[in-house]
């Protein structure tokens, strides 16, 4: 798409200057003082929180912790806290004018250059066949620059406080500014411009992620501040191009993202931020806000939302995820998608949301000065969403939403739950999905499915003999029919060979004010059933009968049924359920073919 259109069109000729910083600078006394009595308030309570806080210490043994011991936060917590308290400080300074936060911001800046590297114990490798692996690194090579997620935001947060503050920062000491642009150019911007072995550039591998648009806008950003030559910032931006392609191409032309809604601000979030750059940079020349398969990616938090600020959260999506509404916004403001851009004022949340978890300084921004506007999100009937490709389902009637996915197993960021669903009933959930836990080691390494976030015995899902379902892109689902009222398929595909499973079709049916899951499950030989349900409210359980917060299941009697606690003792996945879920297991006794339908109503229809 993008290398197509530079394929006929001169990106050098339609860059003449470089784009200037689009957010006023301290000195812009009258931008500052007309921002929103609001979020001026927000975020000088913000910087009164961190004030008295000292920037914290960065040990080799924080960062060794995750080869160690597994943990992430170890070091990611007191390495954000120094970004946030920077943000918190710069915006003092820009909101009241005053040097109050002066000396805190140069010890930040500071504490920031003098890290040996700005990326994260967690990404301390370039993960591709051949390299090194994480146990034999467990410290940053200064000599051996790689640019990460968090590398590359470092240097667009160094790049827009220089912009903002850098007349104030001359003052005190003339050196750091020259230091900020020496370290973002040796530890980003040369590497990116002069190596090719960085996985998420998609030269070495085809499976990307939301790293790409994610590194790729906080690229752009930081060297359309940093540099002023517009012939090297037209080479940077063609060469993004091209690895924003890679990335796009492998996406669904149905524009859904099988990361999880909770990842639109890493993903389509940050196409967007490319794609506002590229505009500005060309003058407007450069835009693609019509083409089919960008709206479709833009939109797609449009499409998952819930009620009451629950999205549909298969993979390592939250429940309940933080979402940047001002994106939303100008997303459906470019779009000219008024229920999209209405979806975003609902969300703007507030300032300080911004930076409050991982310090995304341009989105915090951009928050203060693009106004809000009196766009009500009206409700459109009741949702009737299908994606073809990414094969996921939301169908609403009565109140009671159906969301069901078919897809495979080997997705970003993949759970085995291919065949899975949630019901909600009145904007709550009651069958769900556990969604996502604080990420350590095994996240993303070969214990990720030791897990149960991540199993399918703790999903909505068929247990076969005792065997799951299994990782790893042949693990899909078959014959995927979009229903008037639900979905159909054959999830037979998803379990292993051992399973003996011939034959495992799945109809999902939302009407008549209930849901009839129906399935039918050949097998090469006599084998037990246990279908589980995971249950946000405590169930009880009477002879075909299961009686579960607003719901009511009926069943055949002759299912032997047992309930689980499972408190949540994680702090990520109680954010969205806090106290403990219910796993529901229903176990039938061997035989060759099963054929059970559950019907799921109101308890008190």
């Amino acid at each position: 798409m993008f290398g197509q259109y530079l394929d006929t069109h001169d990106l050098r000729s339609m860059i003449k200057a470089m784009p200037r910083c689009p957010f006023p600078p301290m000195r812009d006394r009258a931008a500052w003082e007309a921002v929103d009595a609001d979020d001026r308030e927000d975020l000088l309570a913000f910087y009164a929180q961190l004030k008295d806080t000292p920037y914290p210490m960065l040990t080799a043994s924080q960062f060794m912790a995750f080869v160690k011991t597994g943990s992430r936060k170890v070091y990611e917590n007191p390495y954000f806290l120094r970004r946030r308290k920077l943000l918190a400080g710069v915006m003092h300074m820009c909101l009241t004018g005053t040097d109050e936060a002066l000396e805190s911001v140069i010890d930040g800046i500071w504490c920031i250059l003098e890290e040996s590297s700005w990326v994260i114990s967690a990404h301390n490798v370039n993960p591709f066949p051949g390299t090194v692996k994480a146990k034999d690194k467990p410290l940053p090579d200064v000599d051996d620059r790689y640019v990460d997620l968090f590398s590359a935001q470092t240097a667009m947060i160094l790049a827009y406080v220089g912009a903002l503050v850098g007349d104030r920062l001359d003052c005190e000491a003339p050196i750091i500014r020259r230091r900020m642009a020496q370290e973002i150019e040796s530890r980003v911007l040369t590497p990116f411009m002069t190596r090719d072995d960085f996985w998420w550039m998609g030269f070495i591998r085809k499976d990307m992620c939301n790293w790409t648009p994610w590194i790729l806008s906080n690229i752009l950003m930081a060297a359309s501040i940093q540099w002023h030559d517009p012939l090297r910032f037209a080479q940077l931006t063609q060469r993004a191009c091209r690895m924003l392609d890679s990335w796009v191409d492998i996406l669904p032309e149905d524009g859904g993202c099988d990361e999880g809604t909770a990842y639109y601000n890493m993903a389509g979030g940050s196409l967007l931020d490319c794609l506002e750059l590229l505009e500005r940079a060309t003058d407007g020349q450069m835009t693609f806000w019509h083409v089919e398969k960008i709206r479709n990616i833009l939109n797609f938090p449009l499409k998952t939302q819930l009620e009451n600020g629950w999205f549909v959260n298969f993979a390592d999506c939250d429940a309940r995820p933080f979402l940047c509404g001002e994106r939303l916004q100008l997303a459906g403001e470019k779009l000219g998608d008024a229920a999209l851009a209405a979806m975003g004022v609902q969300l703007r949340g507030t300032p300080s949301q911004q930076i409050a978890d991982v310090p995304h300084f341009s989105r915090l921004l951009a928050r203060l000065f693009h106004p809000s506007s009196a766009l009500s999100a009206a409700r459109i009937g009741e949702r009737d969403v299908w994606l073809p490709d990414l094969q996921l389902r939301v169908y609403e009637r009565s109140g009671m939403i159906l969301c069901a996915k078919g897809g495979h197993n080997g997705e970003s960021h993949n759970h085995n739950d291919v065949g899975s669903f949630m019901l909600y009933v009145d904007g709550e959930p009651e069958i769900v999905d556990a969604g996502n836990m604080t990420y350590t080691a095994k996240t993303f390494a070969e214990e990720r499915y030791t897990l149960f976030n991540t199993r399918s015995a703790y999903h909505n899902l068929p247990m076969i003999g005792g065997y799951e379902q299994l990782p790893g892109e042949a693990y899909a689902a078959k014959d995927v029919r979009r229903l008037d009222d639900g979905l159909a398929l054959n999830i037979a595909g998803a379990y292993p060979c051992e399973a003996g499973v011939t034959g495992c079709s799945r109809e999902m049916r939302l009407s008549n004010g209930a849901l009839a899951l129906h399935d039918s499950i050949a097998l090469e030989h006599a084998q037990e059933i246990t279908w589980v349900f995971m249950l946000r409210h405590q169930p009880q359980i009477c002879g075909g009968c299961v009686k579960s917060g607003a719901i009511e299941m009926t069943y055949d009697r002759a299912l032997d049924a047992q309930a689980e606690e499972i408190p949540i003792t994680d702090a990520r996945m109680a954010r969205c359920f806090p106290g403990s879920l219910w796993r529901l297991v229903l176990k039938a006794k061997a035989k060759e073919n099963h054929d059970e339908t559950f019907t799921i109503h109101r308890a008190d229809g």
